[in-house]
């Protein structure tokens, strides 16, 4: 049985992590109130066409979104970002209302995305990266559940947050777009299951 020392140790550690996730998340929602009607990130002008070595494989496009919004403090490349994905997709969170506590969807433009998350990430380091995959196709759709780990640094031992992401990709045959990222948080309620822990051969 775990002493005393530990068992406090545990809920301090608990209560951080909690608050980290959290931290994350409110400032994806309020940065709204904060942008007001200025936008933080310009729009996608650019017409930028995607680097092959992003587009080329699922593997190579997963990679890709990760490392698009990773890095230190300050700005990311979001003309790169916006690469990946398809026209008119969507990057959807869920959470729960705080009044209801009803289950709801908070889906955005990938420049909405890039507004609510430029704003966070200009002021808080984070990395994230894929610590799971499985994934199965038909046709032209393919559906991952990519299972991510969120961490204040590079060399962290231990995220702060942990989560899948349900990635729906769709090859046109000369390379892979993104067309819908929706994910939601493990939480002590919503363990992530062993088989989301893999990598699917």
């Amino acid at each position: 049985m775990p002493s005393g020392r530990a068992l406090a140790y545990r809920r301090r550690t608990t209560r951080r992590t909690a608050w980290l996730a959290a931290a994350v998340v409110v400032a994806l929602l309020s940065a709204t109130v904060r942008l007001g009607a200025q936008a933080a990130i310009p729009p996608d002008t650019s017409h930028r066409a995607a680097a092959p070595a992003d587009v080329q494989s699922m593997d190579a496009i997963l990679h890709a979104a990760y490392d698009a919004i990773s890095g230190p403090a300050g700005p990311r490349d979001w003309p790169r970002f916006y690469t990946l994905f398809a026209p008119d997709a969507r990057l959807i969170l869920t959470r729960r209302d705080s009044t209801t506590g009803k289950k709801v969807l908070f889906a955005m433009t990938t420049e909405k995305f890039a507004q609510l998350a430029g704003a966070s990430f200009s002021t808080r380091p984070f990395y994230e990266r894929e610590i799971g995959r499985e994934y199965n196709t038909f046709g032209a759709v393919t559906q991952v559940f990519s299972t991510y780990a969120s961490f204040a640094g590079p060399n962290d031992p231990r995220p702060f947050q942990r989560g899948i992401n349900s990635f729906q990709l769709f090859n046109d045959g000369t390379r892979w777009y993104i067309v819908t990222i929706y994910w939601d948080i493990e939480r002590p309620d919503l363990p992530i299951p062993e088989r989301y822990l893999h990598v699917q051969p």
